[in-house]
């Protein structure tokens, strides 16, 4: 693995952040080999538009608190349906289940090496809504 420690840092309290708020099935990715725009990336999902709202809120606050840490975009707020905090170390995707389902972010990074997250920051159980 070649992410540093800072992302490395960061990636942990957002995902401690997003299984705070009930995120699901939270994934986080090395793609410091696959990408120069960042190290990481932290994948997780919600089952409606305020719940991702309030992983997002979460996240940011914790980032802000723990890590130091405030994102340079924050990007589809507005619809509450996939939220993206761009970190430049991490960047970190926060989607309604529907999307994941639909874009299936872990298919496109699946060759990249899997960040082992702490116990009990990987979230919930995924809502299989979209998984046809």
């Amino acid at each position: 693995m070649t992410v540093t420690d800072r992302a490395l840092e960061l990636v942990k309290v957002a995902a401690e952040a997003a299984s705070d708020k009930l995120a699901q099935e939270i994934i986080a990715y090395d793609v410091s080999e696959q990408l120069v725009i960042t190290e990481a990336f932290v994948l997780c999902s919600a089952p409606n538009d305020r719940q991702v709202r309030s992983i997002v809120d979460e996240i940011e606050d914790q980032l802000r608190l723990k890590g130091g840490a405030k994102p340079l975009r924050r990007e589809g707020e507005r619809d509450g349906r996939w939220v993206l905090l761009d970190y430049a170390d991490i960047v970190v995707h926060v989607q309604h289940e529907e999307e994941r389902g639909y874009y299936g972010l872990e298919r496109l990074w699946k060759d990249c090496p899997e960040i082992e997250l702490p116990e009990g920051s990987r979230g919930t159980e995924r809502t299989a809504l979209d998984e046809q």
